[in-house]
C-alpha cells in the first residue's frame, strides 16, 4: 500500500513525538502500543496495528539500558515495523512476526543514530552552559529545545526513508524471505506473549500477588466473563486482601485507626497497605 500525502505528514509527525518522548517519557508517545496505534489510525489500519502494537509492546517490556549495554530502541522500532506492517499488506500474525522481526533488526542498527546525537548532545549542553553563564536564558530555552528537535529528528528521519520506499519492493523483499525464516518469525512471535507475561510476573511477583495470578489465569478462560468483569473481580479480591490483611494486623479496631480515619474506608486501607 502507498500512502497519501496525509497520511505521511501524520505518520512524520507520530515519528517524530515518539523520538521526543524517548527522552521526555511524558506522554508515552514512544510505547509501541500507542506509536503502532497512531500510525494504525494515520494509515487507516486501527485495528491491525494495535495487534502489532500489543505484540511489540510484551517484547517491548523487558528491553532495558544495563550498564554500557544499550536495549533497541522501543520508539524505532514501533515505528519501522508500523510503517513495514502497513506497506507489506500482510495483515496476519505472519505479517506482524515479520514486520517486528525486520523492525528490531532496524532498531538495533538505529543505535548508531542514538549514540550520534548522544555526542551532539554534548556539544548542545556546553553551548547551554555557556549561555546561562551569561545570563542568557532564551539561549538555553533555544538550546535545549535543539536538542529535543534532534531527538525528534532521529525516528523521523528513518520513518521518512521508509515512508518513500515503493510498496512493491517491501512485499518483494519479504515475499523472497526463506521459509524457514518467515516459519521460526512466526514460531518466535508465538513466544513473544508469554514472555511478556513471564516478564511481567517476575518483576511482580510476591508470595501476596502469586494467588491473584492463579486466580486469574483460572478466570480468564471463562468466555461469560468480559475483561472488565474479570478485573472487578480481581480489584474486589483486592480490596477483601487488603480488609483481612488490615484485621489481622490489629488495625481494624484500635482507637487509634479510629482517630485517623478519613471518612474514605477504602482509602484508609490503601494508606494502610
Amino acid at each position: 500500500m502507498n500512502f497519501g500525502i496525509i497520511s505521511i505528514v501524520l505518520i512524520l509527525i507520530v515519528a517524530f513525538l515518539a523520538g521526543m518522548e524517548g527522552i521526555l517519557d511524558q506522554f508515552q508517545f514512544h510505547q509501541p502500543i500507542v506509536a503502532c496505534s497512531l500510525i494504525g489510525i494515520a494509515t487507516g489500519h486501527p485495528t491491525e496495528c494495535i495487534m502489532l502494537g500489543g505484540t511489540l509492546q510484551l517484547m517491548a517490556m523487558g528491553w532495558a539500558n544495563v550498564g554500557a549495554a544499550v536495549s533497541p530502541d522501543a520508539a524505532l522500532a514501533s515505528v519501522a515495523s508500523a510503517i513495514i506492517f502497513v506497506k507489506a499488506g500482510e495483515f496476519n500474525q505472519g505479517g506482524i512476526s515479520n514486520a517486528i522481526g525486520i523492525a528490531v533488526a532496524l532498531a538495533t542498527v538505529g543505535l548508531v543514530l542514538t549514540m550520534l546525537v548522544r555526542t551532539l548532545s554534548v556539544v548542545i549542553v556546553h553551548q547551554a552552559d555557556r549561555a546561562a553563564e551569561n545570563g542568557n536564558f532564551a539561549g538555553v530555552e533555544f538550546w535545549h529545545i535543539v536538542a529535543l528537535i534532534c531527538q525528534g529528528l532521529r525516528i523521523a528521519i528513518p520513518a521518512m526513508l521508509l515512508l518513500f520506499i515503493p510498496s512493491s519492493v517491501v512485499q518483494g523483499a519479504l515475499g523472497s524471505l526463506p521459509k524457514w525464516f518467515t516459519d521460526g518469525m512466526t514460531i518466535g512471535g508465538g513466544f513473544v506473549v508469554a514472555v511478556g507475561y513471564a516478564m511481567v510476573i517476575n518483576l511482580m511477583a510476591t508470595k501476596e500477588v502469586w494467588p491473584f495470578f492463579f486466580l486469574g489465569f483460572a478466570l480468564a478462560p471463562v468466555k461469560e466473563l468480559t475483561l472488565i468483569a474479570t478485573g472487578i473481580i480481581g480489584v474486589c479480591a483486592a480490596i477483601i486482601y487488603l480488609n483481612v490483611t488490615q484485621n489481622n494486623n490489629g488495625g481494624g479496631g484500635s482507637g487509634d485507626s479510629g482517630s485517623k480515619a478519613s471518612g474514605d474506608p477504602l482509602g484508609d486501607i490503601l494508606n494502610d497497605y
